[in-house]
């Protein structure tokens, strides 16, 4: 399992939802994501399992539980300020808004 969250993509956490160091934000599989009808990524603002892979960045933890595994291994999450845009990309899943087209 891995996963890469720029700084910048921290940062509008870290802002967007008020979150302090020491706080952790869930990242899972979410059905039925905006403009979608498909897959996209959730957060909550909760804490981690013994068996969550966790990553941690400007004192937050980041994690994901195993049954999201297979969405959120290997993926990107990135935010463009300019854009006012979050990017999500995973190599390993062509189109992740419906990840079983190819």
């Amino acid at each position: 399992m891995n996963i890469t969250i720029t700084d910048s993509a921290v940062s509008l956490y870290i802002k967007e939802i008020s979150l302090k160091r020491g706080d952790s934000l869930r990242l899972f599989v979410r059905i039925g994501g905006v403009g979608s009808g498909g897959f996209s990524v959730g957060v909550s603002k909760e804490d981690p399992t013994p068996t969550s892979y966790k990553v941690e960045k400007s004192g937050i933890t980041f994690f994901v539980n195993e049954d999201d595994f297979w969405y959120l291994d290997g993926m990107t999450i990135d935010y463009n300020e300019d854009l006012g845009y979050v990017n999500f990309s995973n190599p390993h899943i062509a189109t992740l808004d419906h990840p079983d087209k190819k």
